[in-house]
């Protein structure tokens, strides 16, 4: 079926009113966590989806500085390039959800999820310009019905808009998805909110739960939302009243300890801040979360990380 991009209608519900519509055995009591320590580099942390269970991920790759940055320096993507690739390649998530991705970003993503995998979305400046909120997905898993892209301010459908006090352009990339395998449907959200304005965060919570709560599938919301876990106005928006839960809560296991998110290129710390999630709605079982602190050897004899944030992923099934 011919992927469309189309406006909002009646499948992600009218209240937007814009254009944006390893098998694992042995599960423990839901919440427990796996033996604490960093993954063997090349050894996945969850690995490829097998039989009906899905793996998702999101993952903040950091933007390529260009220039302001020297081969050599944490943040010089020249270095971290082939790392997101590697760390890809190893996992190979059936859905991914990435953030800060710039358009020369995109071939290193690509790369590493495999020829089997397209992409949705584009830059938040309208065609490849700015940074993207992109999904990639399995093509031989799932067959992208309807995606479409919006932007987090009073007027979503305006390219570049943003009127809620952030002075960044905030995005949505969605995408409509029909299992092959099973023949069920879901929707999977990316998104990145703002990291300066809590009004900002607060309302695009709000989209994403009304717009979540309208849906007759299943869902899947994966985002960089600069708020921790827990401990914020964004998670209880679109926590609290049940829209959709965490998955790194509600999980049979989980693979890592909880680890904060955005280490900056430093060991993560256990029980600092998750601003990065897996969310997910009624209908969605979750059997494996991890955080993932994978860091790969460099010539210099130094451990790299291939970003300043750590992906984060589930294993999930259908209910």
């Amino acid at each position: 079926m011919q992927t469309r991009r189309r406006a909002l209608g009646t499948t992600l519900g009218a209240t937007l009113g814009v254009a944006a519509a390893v098998t694992a055995a042995g599960a423990t009591a839901p919440g427990a966590s796996a033996a604490p320590g960093r993954p063997p580099k090349d050894r996945p942390v969850l690995g490829p989806a097998r039989g009906d269970d899905i793996h998702v991920m999101t993952f903040n790759i950091r933007l390529d500085r260009g220039d302001a940055t020297q081969p050599g320096q944490p943040d010089h993507w020249g270095d971290r390039a082939p790392l997101v690739t590697r760390l890809l390649a190893t996992e190979r998530p059936t859905l991914l959800g990435v953030q800060e991705a710039t358009y020369g970003q995109l071939d290193e993503v690509e790369r590493g999820v495999g020829r089997s995998h397209r992409m949705l979305g584009f830059g938040r400046e309208g065609g490849s310009g700015g940074e993207y909120s992109a999904i990639f997905y399995d093509a031989e898993r799932f067959t992208a019905l309807e995606w479409d892209q919006y932007w987090l301010s009073d007027t979503p459908d305006v390219i570049g808009s943003a009127t809620w006090g952030n002075s960044v352009t905030r995005i949505v990339t969605w995408a409509r998805l029909a299992d092959r395998r099973t023949g069920r449907e879901l929707v999977h959200l990316n998104t990145h909110f703002d990291h300066e304005s809590e009004n900002a965060r607060v309302r695009s919570a709000e989209v994403l739960r009304d717009q979540v709560a309208a849906l007759d599938v299943p869902a899947l919301l994966t985002g960089d939302f600069n708020a921790p876990a827990g401990d914020s106005a964004p998670y209880a928006v679109l926590t609290g009243d049940g829209t959709t839960t965490d998955t790194w809560g509600t999980a049979q296991k989980r693979l890592t300890p909880a680890w904060g998110t955005f280490p900056n290129y430093a060991a993560p710390v256990e029980g600092e801040r998750r601003i990065d999630w897996v969310l997910a709605t009624d209908g969605v079982r979750v059997r494996r979360a991890a955080i993932n602190a994978t860091t790969y050897d460099t010539r210099r004899g130094e451990d790299r990380w291939p970003s300043d944030h750590t992906p984060v992923q589930a294993l999930v099934r259908l209910s």
